[in-house]
C-alpha cells in the first residue's frame, strides 16, 4: 500500500503569478490533481494512501493524515491559502515524523533484529515549492536545517529522520510571469539548485527544475513511474576492481558507488511482500549492551568484484531483489556473465570489527536485462555445503563431526539469524537441529525499552491525529522587538508631562523621546474578514463605480436610514460573494432563538430550507410497499403464481442485513399472551363462523374514514369516533404490526401484543386489525388471519356490551 504524501509551499511567494495567469498555488493545487488521474490508471493504485502537508506550523500544517479520506483530502486541497513564511525544513521534518507515526508500534524496522526488505511502508513524499529563500522567525538561512528534536519516541534510533523505504522528490516551479518563445525541446527536465535538491538524493529521489507547463506533465508522468515499491541501498565496491571488458574501458562513469533503489514486489496472490532473510546489522549484537547503537537510514552494502559461481540447494529458500537501473547495473550487464556473481557484504556484522561474512550475492539475469540481489543465509558459502551433507550423505541423521561444524557455524553467525534458519530448516524437513534454548542476542533492558518506545509512540500517535483538523489560533499582532537599553516611555516618571508634549498640551521635549523605541508595541495583522470601506480613500474607487459610491456617501451623511451600518445600503446589504451565498448554516446560527411549541405532542417538522415540501416521514402515512423493500421492486410481482410467489419469499428472507431495517422493541413491556386472554382462542373457534375472505377484507374498508362513512351511529358518536391521520407514534405502530406480520415462522405472540398497545375509539383499533388481516392474506397465513378474526369479533362484542349500558342504566 502505497503512501504518497504531498509537500505543499504556502508561502506568501506561491501568490505571484505566472504566464498562464494562475499563481503558483494554483498550478500547485493543479498538478496534484493531474498526478491523481494518471496514478489511477494503474489498477496498483487502488491501495494507495494519499497525505497532504504544508508549510504551516505543526501541527496544524498536517491536513490530511492517517484517519482522513480521499473527499476529506480534496477539501483540504481546495482551500489552501498562501500566506506564510518559507519553512522548508521544519514541514519536511512534520512530513517524515507523520510517515514514521506508526513504525514503532508495528515493529516495521526490527530495531536491533537485522533489516528485512519486506517489512516496509513505500512512501513518496512530493514537494512543490517556488524554490525561493528559506525563511522563519529568526532570519534567512543559507542552507535546509532539519530540526533535530523530534517529537516521536524511538527517534533517536535512526541517525537520520528518513526510512529507507521513503524518498523525496521536488517539483520546484520556475514558470516565469510573461510568456517566453516556444522553444523547448522534449528531453530530460533539469535538477534544480534549490536547497532541497541536495535532501532528495540523499533519499534516493531527485528534483526536477520546472519551467513550462509541458515540463511540468513531463515530470507528473515520470514521477507516477516513480511510484514503486523497494528500499534504498548503498551499493560499494569493496577490494580491487575487476578487469574492465574492453566495450566498457571508454565509458568512464562512477559505477563503484551508487545510491538505489531494489525492487520488492508484492506477492501476486496475497499482495503482501514475502520473504525469508534479512540484510544483517552492521553491529554485533552484546547481551550486556543495555542500549541499540543508532543505524543509519540506508544500510552500506559493499560487493566484491570478485568472480564466485552462484550457490543453491534443493528447498532452501532465497529472496531475489531487482536493482533499480544504475551506473553499477550498466556495468554489471556490460560484462555479460550471467553465470558469475559478486558476493555481498555488511562491515562489522560479525563478532569481528572487519567486512564480515557474505549474506548473498549480486547477479545479471540469463538474459542479462536486470541485476538482482541475492539474499542467502549468513555466511552461506558454509551452511549451504552443510546442509547438502545433511540431505545427500548423512540422510538427516548427522553424526558427530557434523553436528560439531554445525555448532560452529551457529557461533559465528549474528543470532538474531536463528528465527529465520529454524523456518527453513523446518520447510526442508529438518525441523530439531537447533535448540529452542538460543536467543535472539538482545538485553532484555534493551527489550523492555523497545516495548516503552511502542507504548510511547502509540500514544503519541493518537494524540497527533487528533490534532489533524485543527486550525491555527488567530495572532492579534507581532510583537515588536525592543532593541534599546532604555526603559520605556511608560515606566518613566515624567510619562504624563512626556505624553502633553506629544498631544500638544505642554511643551514637546524632543531630546528626552527615542522615536526608535517600541517596547510593548504590535503591528496588526490584515484580516480579511473585514471588508475595506472605499469612501474613505476616493482614489480607492474604480472610475465605473463611482456614481454608485456616491450615493452610498450620500446615504451614509443624511442617515436616513436606521437599521443600516455607516458606509452600507440596501444594495451593499444583498451584495455576498458566491461562495457564501448557499452558506445557511451560518445565517441559522445567527437567528434568535425559536418560541416553544403551542402543543409540544406535535411532530415537529424539520427545516424546509431548498425543498418547502420536506417533510418528516415518521410522521405520515408511508407506503407499506415502498416502505418494506428498501432495495429494488420485482417488477414481476403482479404475476402472483405459486412459483413466483415462492421465488418473492425467498429473496425477501435472504435479503441483505444492510438493507434491513432495525426492529425497534415496543415500548409497552405489558405484552398479553393470547391462549391467558380473557376470552381464550380455543373457546372462540366454535363460537364464531369465519367469513369469506375476498368480502371481508375489501380495501375500502381498511380506512377510518370508510368505517365513518358506513357506521350507522348517531352523530354524537360520528364526533367521538372521529380519527385524524395516525400521527408519528400511531404510524410507526402500524408499520411495525405490519412488519410482524410479514416476519416467517408461526409466532404470532409479537403481532398480537402490539395490537394490545393501540390506544384510541373502536375505529382505530379496527382499522389496525383490519389492516394485519389484510396484510396475513396477501403472505397465506390461514392460522394468523383466525386469530386475528377472533381478536376482531372479541373487540366488536365488548364494543356492543359497552354501548348498551347507558341505555339499560336510562331504562
Amino acid at each position: 500500500m502505497p503512501i504518497l504524501l504531498f509537500l505543499l509551499d504556502t508561502s506568501a511567494s506561491m501568490n505571484q503569478r505566472t504566464y498562464l495567469g494562475t499563481t503558483y498555488l494554483d498550478v500547485a493545487k493543479g498538478a496534484v490533481e493531474v498526478f491523481m488521474k494518471l496514478r489511477a490508471r494503474d489498477p496498483a493504485s487502488r491501495g494507495d494512501r494519499y497525505m497532504l502537508v504544508t508549510f504551516d506550523d505543526p501541527p496544524y500544517g498536517v491536513k490530511a493524515g492517517w484517519k482522513e479520506n480521499h473527499a476529506t483530502f480534496m477539501c483540504e486541497l481546495k482551500n489552501l491559502q498562501a500566506s506564510g513564511l518559507t519553512t522548508l525544513g521544519h514541514a519536511l521534518r512534520t512530513a517524515f515524523d507523520l510517515l514514521n507515526l506508526n513504525r514503532l508500534v508495528s515493529g516495521i524496522d526490527n530495531y536491533g533484529q537485522g533489516r528485512n526488505p519486506f517489512f516496509l511502508e513505500p512512501s513518496v513524499i512530493i514537494t512543490i515549492t517556488d524554490g525561493n529563500k528559506l525563511t522563519h522567525s529568526s532570519g534567512v538561512p543559507d542552507e535546509l536545517h532539519l530540526p533535530l528534536n523530534s517529537p516521536l519516541a524511538g527517534s533517536e534510533l535512526t541517525k537520520e529522520p528518513f526510512r529507507w523505504d521513503q524518498r523525496l522528490f521536488a517539483l520546484v516551479l520556475r514558470l516565469p510571469g510573461a510568456a517566453t518563445p516556444d522553444n523547448e525541446q522534449l528531453g530530460s527536465v533539469p535538477t534544480d539548485e534549490s536547497a532541497i535538491t541536495q535532501m532528495c538524493e540523499v533519499t534516493g529521489g531527485r528534483s526536477y527544475c520546472v519551467r513550462t507547463q509541458r515540463m511540468l506533465n513531463q515530470c507528473l508522468e515520470s514521477l507516477v513511474q516513480k511510484v514503486q515499491s523497494g528500499v534504498v541501498i548503498n551499493f560499494e565496491k569493496t577490494g580491487p576492481d575487476p578487469p574492465l571488458p574492453i566495450h566498457v574501458i571508454h565509458y568512464g562513469f562512477p559505477w563503484h558507488s551508487c545510491h538505489k533503489l531494489i525492487y520488492v514486489r508484492p506477492n501476486p496472490k496475497t499482495g503482501v511482500p514475502v520473504g525469508h532473510w534479512p540484510i544483517p546489522e552492521s553491529f554485533w549484537p552484546d547481551q550486556n549492551s543495555p542500549t541499540l547503537p543508532p543505524r543509519s537510514a540506508h544500510p552500506m552494502v559493499r560487493f566484491s568484484c570478485v568472480d564466485c559461481e552462484p550457490m543453491v540447494i534443493d528447498k532452501l529458500p532465497f529472496d531475489k531483489y531487482e536493482l533499480e537501473p544504475s551506473p553499477l547495473t550498466q556495468y554489471v550487464l556490460e560484462r555479460k556473465s550471467p553465470h558469475m556473481c559478486w558476493q555481498v557484504f555488511v562491515s562489522s556484522s560479525g563478532k569481528q570489527n572487519d567486512l564480515g561474512q557474505p549474506f548473498g550475492y549480486l547477479k545479471a539475469s540469463t538474459t542479462l536485462t536486470c541485476v538482482n540481489l541475492f539474499v542467502m543465509p549468513y555466511n552461506y558459502p558454509v551452511l549451504l555445503p552443510l546442509l547438502d551433507d545433511l540431505f545427500k550423505v548423512h540422510k538427516l541423521k548427522p553424526n558427530l563431526k557434523w553436528r560439531q561444524a554445525f555448532e560452529m557455524y551457529l557461533k559465528t553467525m549474528p543470532p538474531y539469524y536463528l528465527l529465520p534458519l529454524k523456518k527453513a530448516l523446518r520447510m526442508m524437513g529438518a525441523p530439531n537441529l537447533i535448540a529452542d534454548t538460543m536467543d535472539c542476542g538482545l538485553s532484555y533492558s534493551v527489550i523492555s525499552y523497545l516495548k516503552k518506545l511502542s507504548q510511547q509512540a502509540k500514544i503519541e500517535s493518537d494524540r497527533l491525529i487528533v490534532s489533524v483538523g485543527k486550525k491555527a489560533p488567530q495572532e492579534t499582532g507581532i510583537k515588536v522587538k525592543n532593541h534599546s537599553s532604555s526603559l520605556s516611555l511608560a515606566h518613566r516618571r515624567d510619562f504624563k508631562q512626556l505624553l502633553q508634549g506629544i498631544t500638544g498640551e505642554g511643551p514637546l521635549r524632543l531630546v528626552d523621546i527615542n522615536f526608535k523605541e517600541f517596547a510593548g508595541f504590535q503591528i496588526a495583522l490584515l484580516n480579511k474578514d473585514v471588508k475595506p470601506q472605499a469612501y474613505r480613500n476616493a482614489y480607492d474607487i474604480p472610475r465605473r463605480n463611482l456614481l454608485d459610491q456616491l450615493t452610498r456617501m450620500r446615504s451614509n451623511l443624511l442617515r436616513t436610514s436606521q437599521k443600516l451600518i455607516r458606509g452600507q445600503d440596501e444594495d451593499y446589504l444583498h451584495s455576498i460573494p458566491v461562495a457564501q451565498m448557499g452558506n445557511y448554516q451560518e445565517y441559522l446560527k445567527m437567528m434568535p432563538s425559536p418560541l416553544r411549541e403551542i402543543d409540544p405532542d406535535q411532530p415537529k417538522r424539520l427545516h424546509t430550507f431548498g425543498n418547502p415540501f420536506k417533510q418528516d416521514k415518521k410522521g405520515m402515512m408511508i407506503d407499506e410497499a415502498d416502505e418494506f423493500v428498501a432495495g429494488p421492486q420485482n417488477k414481476k410481482r403482479g404475476n402472483s403464481n405459486d412459483s413466483n410467489s415462492g421465488a418473492t419469499m425467498k429473496r425477501r428472507r435472504s435479503m441483505s442485513p444492510l438493507l434491513r431495517r432495525p426492529q425497534t422493541p415496543p415500548g409497552n413491556t405489558n405484552h398479553v399472551v393470547v391462549g391467558k386472554s380473557p376470552v381464550g382462542v380455543q373457546g372462540q373457534q366454535n363460537l364464531i363462523k369465519p367469513q369469506p375472505l375476498e368480502e371481508k377484507h375489501n380495501c375500502e374498508r381498511l380506512s377510518p374514514q370508510s368505517q365513518l362513512e358506513g357506521s350507522e351511529a348517531d352523530p354524537a358518536g360520528l364526533e367521538t369516533i372521529f380519527i385524524a391521520p395516525l400521527d408519528g407514534s400511531q404510524a410507526e405502530l402500524r408499520t411495525r404490526v405490519i412488519k410482524e406480520v410479514r416476519k416467517p415462522g408461526r409466532n404470532y405472540q409479537a403481532i398480537l401484543s402490539l395490537l394490545q398497545q393501540v390506544k384510541g375509539p373502536l375505529n382505530v383499533q379496527r382499522y389496525f386489525i383490519q389492516h394485519a388481516i389484510k396484510e396475513a392474506v396477501r403472505f397465506k397465513k390461514r392460522v394468523l388471519i383466525q386469530q386475528l378474526e377472533l381478536v376482531l369479533a372479541e373487540l366488536e362484542e365488548k364494543h356492543a356490551a359497552s354501548s348498551q349500558l347507558p341505555n339499560n342504566h336510562g331504562r
